[in-house]
């Protein structure tokens, strides 16, 4: 286990200080846990998360079209029209993806989201890097809402047995989905403070962009309305939204031959998915599997049992905020599937009810990934989107908005779950 967690370590550092060269550090360090046998070849493949994989690249493809039918460029010359400045228009954009976050997966929101950011941006000269981060972290933070925003929501109803309706009301106190929604106002408050010296007015009066077709947007929004409906259905198989996104992907591509008539239509959309964002996911999704089979998870959560003892205040302390720092370095969704378990044989040892703890785990461990530029597959989406532009994104770039952003969003949630759930 050792030598799991120094390789893990050493990889971490490298990505943060070599940020250009991220997904070979990541593919190379795979590799590594593959042939020293830390990742068994059995377990390669249960490892990676074909559904996040497939997610990425059919909603880029789509996206792509998205962006050529000009719908990006209307869309920001009407928010352009609503705000008075860029500040406002920063934290106008990153809202709009929070709410769009709390039904759909993360990565499929900064995709759907980071064009119309980039357009603004484009009309009013001024870099897209702290936009599309800002919309990144709040895509993670709404995650957390519902029941059907983010994988680890699905994972806390179907252990607790929650319904939909019991992530807004819980044993008759208002539940996550509030605590979640505090934390967005006071950290959209902490996005105009970071904004606060964009200040350019935008100019108004400029004729609205032409759409010149609505076939992708039809298929957009259907992307959405289809995520939603499958978060529904029981027992459904894990590359379920993965396989919505690629065949709305491939039905955009068919309709723009017969559309365009011309094969090389179809190339550009393909041409438009970042393998390069793929290649480091897929590169970390086996190194935590590495880790995972080394006990490394394990021990962390139970080092946290440990810790807090018999007094709860201290264990909800202690969960909430370890599971925001160690959310920010591997993969909440296999530390969230140990932690359940854990949390709940700790709640049954105090006689004490799960529920604080089971909401101080999904929030932090959602949450925790906005602290680094590699802690969720949303950032890494972002940090791609922006790679792809021409920018490239620094670690401070990232931690001046993550950081601050994280401690706005989780404090009040950690006060609202002590005082209403304890």
């Amino acid at each position: 286990m050792v030598y799991a967690i120094g390789l893990f370590a050493v990889t971490y550092v490298l990505m943060l200080v070599f940020s250009k060269y991220r997904p070979y550090i990541a593919l190379g360090s795979a590799v590594i846990f593959i042939v020293t046998g830390m990742l068994p070849l059995n377990q390669i493949i249960g490892s990676i998360d074909f559904n996040v994989l497939l997610m990425i690249a059919g909603t880029m493809g789509l996206v792509q079209l998205f962006i050529d039918s000009k719908m990006p460029a209307l869309l920001a010359d009407l928010v352009m029209e609503k705000v008075p400045n860029v500040q406002m228009a920063a934290v106008a954009l990153a809202l709009f993806a929070g709410i769009i976050s709390a039904f759909v997966d993360n990565v499929a929101t900064v995709l759907m989201v980071a064009p119309v950011a980039l357009e603004i941006c484009k009309k009013l000269n001024t870099n897209p890097v702290p936009f599309i981060i800002a919309i990144a972290v709040s895509s993670n933070l709404q995650g957390a809402a519902t029941l059907v925003g983010d994988t680890t929501a699905i994972m806390l109803g179907s252990y607790a047995d929650m319904s939909f309706l019991d992530f807004f009301f819980y044993q008759g106190k208002p539940g996550i989905f509030f605590a979640v929604e505090l934390g967005a106002l006071v950290s959209a408050g902490i996005l105009a403070f970071l904004f606060r010296k964009e200040k350019g007015a935008i100019p108004k009066g400029a004729p609205r962009t032409k759409v010149t077709d609505y076939v992708p947007t039809v298929l957009l929004l259907g992307t959405i309305v289809l995520l939603i409906a499958a978060s529904f259905l029981p027992e459904k198989p894990d590359i379920t939204n993965g396989l919505i996104c690629v065949g709305l992907f491939l039905i955009g591509l068919i309709y723009t031959l017969v559309r365009r008539k011309k094969f090389s239509a179809v190339l550009e959309p393909v041409k438009a998915i970042d393998f390069q964002t793929i290649g480091l996911l897929l590169g970390l999704f086996l190194i935590i599997g590495g880790i995972t089979n080394m006990g490394v998870i394990d021990a962390a959560a139970n080092l946290l049992a440990k810790l807090g003892g018999g007094n709860i205040f201290l264990l909800y302390t202690i969960v909430v905020w370890a599971s925001v720092l160690i959310s920010a370095f591997i993969d909440n969704i296999p530390y969230v599937a140990t932690m359940l378990p854990v949390v709940t044989g700790l709640a049954s040892a105090l006689d004490m009810d799960p529920t604080l703890l089971y909401f101080g785990l999904l929030s932090g461990a959602t949450l925790g990934g906005n602290c680094t530029p590699i802690g969720a597959s949303a950032n890494i989406t972002g940090i791609g989107i922006l790679r792809k532009e021409g920018y490239e994104v620094k670690n401070r770039d990232f931690f001046r908005i993550g950081i601050p952003f994280t401690l706005a969003a989780i404090i009040p949630a950690y006060i609202y779950f002590w005082l209403l759930y304890s």
